[in-house]
């Protein structure tokens, strides 16, 4: 199971909202290409990145910021999600050297332009799913749909989508823990690789996840426990790490 830190990028500086709310923001730094440094140094070997902004503009807007950690780190595999909602704004990232993008509203509106994508950038394309009681939430969350997240997640086991990051809102930023059991459930019930997001705080959420990692859960982003110090990068991979042993 890989750690994955997050770089939640807002008005051109790394920040960290509570339950997805833009007016709810601690910022973390001013130059996310420095904060990149810190966590490649700290032994991620992937970064998930978050246009903030562009989640809620429809299309990317920190964009120089995340070629410029591309370009920094060209051998670091980098997960972009935010404002992606059209064929061009997925290849500018994917020219830029980000191995995947996210899409995660557009997964929900339009499904067939995951089914498409997948189509033309194989292995390239994660859904993101963010959700409320097992609802999936829209437009930098800022929506809530009718639609049960492994409803969604069974529609796209077949297209070749590389994995689902899948986010429970109610406990993102809050330092509540992770949802272990949805979290779990749905990468069974959903046949496709989950990555973990949302309340990931301390080292028994990584243990937590650990323990069912085999029923498909293949990596855990961590944002604001990184950043204020209740969870250490390099003892979280270590401790995955050794569970291959």
């Amino acid at each position: 199971m890989l750690i994955i830190p997050a770089i939640d990028l807002k008005d051109g500086k790394c920040v960290r909202l509570r339950q997805g709310r833009m007016d709810d923001s601690t910022v973390f730094g001013d130059d996310p290409v420095d904060m990149a440094s810190r966590w490649v140094e700290a032994g991620a070997r992937r970064l998930h990145l978050v246009d903030l902004n562009g989640a809620f503009a429809g299309e990317p807007v920190n964009g120089e910021i995340v070629q410029a950690i591309a370009r920094k780190y060209p051998d670091l595999p980098i997960q972009i999600g935010g404002g992606i909602r059209s064929v061009e704004t997925i290849e500018a990232y994917l020219n830029a050297g980000v191995q995947w993008v996210i899409i995660g509203t557009k997964a929900v509106k339009e499904p067939d332009f995951v089914t498409e994508m997948c189509r033309r950038f194989p292995g390239h394309i994660i859904v993101g799913l963010d959700a409320k009681d097992g609802r999936v939430a829209t437009d930098g969350w800022a929506e809530v749909s009718e639609v049960q997240a492994v409803d969604l997640a069974r529609r796209f086991a077949n297209d070749g989508v590389e994995a689902i990051v899948y986010t429970d809102i109610s406990r993102d930023g809050m330092m509540q823990g992770v949802n272990v059991e949805a979290t779990a459930a749905l990468a069974e019930q959903g046949g496709i690789p989950v990555i973990a997001s949302g309340g990931v705080t301390n080292m028994d959420d990584i243990r937590r996840l650990a323990s069912v990692a085999d029923r498909g859960i293949v990596g855990a982003i961590t944002g604001r426990a990184i950043y204020e110090g209740t969870l250490d990068v390099a003892e979280a991979q270590a401790f995955c790490d050794s569970l291959k042993r």
